[in-house]
């Protein structure tokens, strides 16, 4: 069960670490008020409504377009680096001792080492609990 806790919790840490450093837009299109579309890592296609750019005629009417886009950017860590020889020697030492015994800590040990394996028991001349007469109830 330990085992089994030990890799959750290490499958969990690095999906923490993968969604803290990736940086990913958000692009939303709305038309008028309310929310039509949401699109991530790409931009949002449209509703289709989208006013084209008028001609330069001198008798054109310029009417306002309905739709806008917003583009929401969430940027992720890049500070992770951190050099091992910024510490103090102090702090180096514990790193070190602490990263040793960790490992050791789940080391597998040798399979149990029974001697007598080898070896057959020994062959019953008489039955000793008959000649004594004790038996257990």
């Amino acid at each position: 069960m330990k085992h089994h806790f030990h890799k959750i919790a290490a499958f969990l840490m690095v999906f923490v670490v993968l969604f803290s450093t990736m940086s990913f837009t958000i692009d939303m299109h709305y038309c008028g008020n309310s929310l039509v579309e949401t699109a991530i890592f790409q931009k949002a296609k449209g509703c289709g409504m989208e006013m084209e750019k008028p001609f330069t005629n001198s008798c054109s009417i310029i009417k306002k377009n309905c739709c806008s886009d917003e583009q929401l950017i969430v940027d992720g860590q890049d500070e992770l680096n951190i050099s091992f020889y910024k510490l103090s020697f102090d702090q180096q030492l514990f790193v070190a001792s602490f990263v040793y015994s960790y490992t050791n800590l789940f080391e597998s040990l040798d399979k149990k080492v029974i001697s007598h394996k080898k070896y057959s028991p020994p062959l019953f001349v008489r039955q000793i609990y008959k000649l004594d007469e004790t038996y257990l109830i």
